[in-house]
């Protein structure tokens, strides 16, 4: 069976009856885990060993474990610094900084798969431009090279404990103040400055065959009337042909009031699939599964291929051997040391 193109949320730390009919539906591709699913790293490691005994192969388990205000899992996971910590450490020294980014990539990385979960939506490659209030210290810096250079040792990390990484949010959300989640943000600028900024992260990390990208539901006016994530301009011209893109294209959650601007739930899911997306998120809105399912294609073939390629491969994959490593460890010291974030919780 292939891996269908919806990716769902689910309500609670056990599946239901009517959770485990609706996952083994073959246009569902993965599930989405958030704080209301997480109890313990136990309880977590269960509910992912049912999810993934559904189907074969097993479906995709994704979560955002960024760090910093955006992190599920907290009881029992070491509390991760927000990337913008990089910042400063960047401009003191690059080297060390992007050592300290393979360190936060690889322990977020081993702990999620230590407990079946097969990735996370990280890293973000926006600008921290001090614009954007949802972004914020969530990224890693304001100038691109320095966000390439530190997500390249962030995606390194990810990649030695064995976690595909997946870069977000396509073409850019650091500079527009209004939070996607409430509004529809608009990007008045024109291509040539986009290319000189934001777009930078993205071509550079598409370049290096990163396993997966999210987009973003901004509106850049001056160049396209849709939100990137319903655009052809964007998903299909510009990263899968401008930039030569060939991993997994996720849209951001389909609940969020941006993407109101797409028409309903299943028009929204349709035009995200129209634009280039592999995979569609539905996070919050259990209710309209069914028409989303009706309005989605088949699996895809091509899509499949991109998407397996996200299935975690853990080099440690067990909690208790991982905590039982010295490096891991070592590694947790090194990560405490440079978290001064808030401990409250950012839902996005």
């Amino acid at each position: 069976m292939l891996l269908g193109p919806l990716m769902v949320g689910i309500e609670g730390t056990r599946l239901t009856a009517g959770e485990r009919e609706l996952l083994r539906h073959p246009r569902v591709g993965g599930v989405i885990l958030f704080t209301r699913n997480f109890e313990s790293a136990g309880q977590l490691t269960e509910l992912t060993g049912e999810i993934h005994a559904l189907r074969r192969p097993p479906l995709l388990i994704a979560v955002d474990q960024e760090g910093g205000r955006v992190q599920r899992f907290r009881q029992g996971f070491t509390r991760l610094p927000a990337p913008g910590v990089l910042a400063e450490r960047y401009d003191e020294d690059p080297q060390r900084a992007r050592a300290l980014a393979h360190d936060m990539g690889w322990l977020m990385a081993s702990e999620l798969l230590a407990c079946g979960v097969d990735f996370s939506f990280a890293p973000l490659l926006d600008l921290g431009r001090g614009v954007s209030r949802v972004i914020g210290d969530r990224a890693f810096h304001a100038k691109p090279e320095a966000v390439v250079h530190l997500a390249r040792g962030w995606v390194a990390g990810m990649r030695d404990a064995g976690m595909g990484a997946v870069g977000k949010h396509f073409p850019g959300h650091g500079s527009v103040a209004p939070d996607s989640h409430l509004e529809l943000p608009r990007d008045h600028r024109d291509r040539a400055r986009l290319d000189g900024a934001d777009l930078v992260p993205f071509r550079m990390l598409a370049a290096d065959r990163l396993p997966g990208m999210m987009t973003a539901h901004i509106i850049y006016d001056a160049i396209d009337s849709h939100p990137a994530t319903f655009s052809r301009y964007w998903v299909t011209g510009v990263l899968r042909g401008e930039f030569g893109y060939e991993g997994a294209v996720f849209s951001d959650d389909l609940g969020m009031a941006a993407a109101a601007e797409a028409g309903s739930m299943p028009e929204r899911a349709r035009a995200a699939v129209e634009a280039g997306c592999d995979m569609v998120l539905l996070c919050n809105h259990p209710e309209a599964a069914p028409a989303v399912l009706r309005s989605l294609p088949d699996p895809d073939p091509v899509s499949d291929m991109r998407l397996v390629r996200l299935h975690g491969r853990p080099v440690v994959a067990s909690w208790e051997k991982l905590r039982r490593l010295p490096r891991w460890r070592e590694t947790v010291a090194r990560v405490r040391g440079q978290d001064p974030s808030p401990e409250g919780e950012l839902e996005v």
